[in-house]
């Protein structure tokens, strides 16, 4: 009897929804870099005072391969669903910001959602087109 079988299928988790698509990848994205940049910064003489320039850069870039996979999900109109992207990963920041830190609604807040909706557009957009 051979107690070690082999597994014939294997069910999978898969995500059709392409906004939920990119902003998981992003997430997953700003989880990696956040583990990334705490150990940089643990292991270097790396200043915190440099921090911030530092995390805008994470979350462009989170946003911008966000919203490359919504894009590549999509197969259309990559600019919407990437700016879509963009625009929940920006609102989630912003919740988690206020929820935690009660932070308030600024003009910095607003031009950070704008940027996270070009970022995750640009990112659509190359997903799209990546796709074919």
């Amino acid at each position: 009897m051979n107690v070690l079988n082999p597994i014939s299928k294997v069910s999978q988790v898969r995500i059709t929804s392409p906004l939920l698509s990119g902003f998981v990848t992003g997430l997953l994205w700003l989880t990696a870099g956040t583990v990334l940049l705490s150990l940089v910064l643990t292991y270097t003489g790396m200043k915190e005072e440099s921090l911030p320039s530092y995390i805008y850069t994470l979350h462009g870039i989170a946003i911008l391969f966000g919203g490359l996979s919504a894009g590549r999900k999509s197969r259309q109109k990559g600019w919407y669903y990437g700016g879509l992207t963009g625009l929940m990963y920006g609102l989630f920041i912003f919740i988690v910001g206020f929820l935690g830190f009660d932070a308030g609604v600024t003009l910095s807040t607003l031009v950070s959602t704008a940027a996270s909706f070009a970022a995750g557009a640009v990112g659509g957009m190359l997903g799209v087109n990546l796709r074919k």
